[in-house]
């Protein structure tokens, strides 16, 4: 069968929600098409010769930019089944029935997606603990089409993996919780070393790990480390954790620093106490500013990521904001979309349950 993987934004990243499914098609057999439309251009004899065009939908914006490309498939090859799979799929289910689409797949989506290929029923959201295959990145754009990281006057190609999936967390904005309800679920080792060892042959000279948290599986994430470096000693990489994890494990920000980590992404929110309380975040603005120094001491850089607009933020809460941004240094490394981002309240959302 002939199946159309698209994926219209990813971060400026090599999607790795096309190359895992991508690797788990191909093993049965099917002619895979992988595209990545923020970087390339998918060819309309492609579309035409589909017998299933599947999106894959990571985030609220890559579903909007699906959306009128659901619609031309529709209009040029109305035989081909079009599927949606990845975080925001089942978050948009009634939207995207309407829109013809015919499977919705959340979670651990790879087997089910194969089943709905093949033509056979593919539940909502499947939290199956899954036998993971190394990703297949073989009809992919090169990395040097995707951002780079620059330091030292260098330019490194960057790759980009997931060592976790979903997160034992359930704060109330965040989009993973409808979906996992505070599951989580771990790549082995091997398989993510692996898909690593062939981005790094490519050119890869740091790895983005895309887990939700990196931390979720502290024993995981320091084996994995250890044996990062010890297989790559001369790439960097980057991971997102949690405030309240940055505090918890503390202990292993050494070995972060030691194994060739530069910086840590994590999710600060807010800095009013009120919000964070709001969005359940399990920090206070205290602790962030102890994370902050605690990160700093140990040698990485912070990159703070916030929700500066919710219907609890206050006029003298956004200046403080900006002013922490100021004192703290962080100018450099708050990307300036993150002072004017809105809370996005989707489907299944815990923020409902609020009064």
């Amino acid at each position: 069968m002939r199946v159309v993987l698209i994926s219209t934004y990813e971060l400026g990243r090599q999607s790795f929600g096309l190359a895992s499914p991508a690797a788990w098609l191909r093993a049965r057999g099917h002619e895979v098409y992988t595209a990545d439309l923020a970087v390339a251009l998918l060819p309309p004899r492609v579309l035409r010769e589909a017998d299933c065009v599947a999106f894959y939908l990571p985030m609220h914006t890559a579903t909007r930019l699906a959306v009128p490309l659901i619609e031309q498939v529709r209009e040029r090859n109305p035989a081909a089944r079009v599927l949606a799979y990845g975080l925001y799929a089942p978050l948009n289910e009634g939207y995207l029935r309407e829109l013809g689409v015919s499977a919705i797949i959340g979670g651990e989506f790879e087997a089910a997606l194969v089943e709905a290929v093949e033509g056979g029923g593919a539940g909502l959201v499947s939290l199956d603990r899954l036998p993971f295959q190394v990703p297949d990145r073989t009809t992919m754009p090169p990395l040097d089409r995707y951002a780079a990281l620059c330091i030292d006057g260098e330019k490194r190609l960057v790759g980009y993996t997931e060592a976790s999936r979903g997160c034992k967390h359930l704060c109330r904005h965040c989009p993973v919780v409808p979906v996992y309800n505070g599951a989580f679920r771990i790549v082995p080792a091997e398989i993510v070393l692996a898909d690593i060892a062939r981005q790094v042959a490519v050119g890869a000279l740091h790895i983005t790990f895309g887990d939700p948290d990196f931390f979720n599986g502290p024993t995981h994430a320091q084996r994995l480390m250890e044996a990062f470096h010890l297989r790559f000693p001369g790439v960097t990489y980057d991971v997102t954790i949690k405030v309240e994890h940055l505090l918890r494990h503390r202990d292993l920000l050494s070995a972060l620093v030691r194994t060739g980590c530069l910086f840590v992404t994590t999710a600060v929110e807010s800095t009013e106490d009120a919000v964070l309380e709001k969005l359940d975040k399990g920090h206070t603005r205290a602790g962030f500013l102890e994370a902050l120094s605690l990160v700093r001491a140990a040698g990485l850089h912070l990159s703070p990521t916030f929700v500066p607009f919710t219907p609890w933020t206050t006029l003298e809460g956004f200046r403080d904001l900006l002013q922490v941004v100021l004192e703290q240094e962080l100018i450099d490394t708050v990307a300036p979309v993150q002072l004017a981002l809105r809370l996005l309240i989707p489907s299944g959302s815990r923020i409902l349950g609020l009064s």
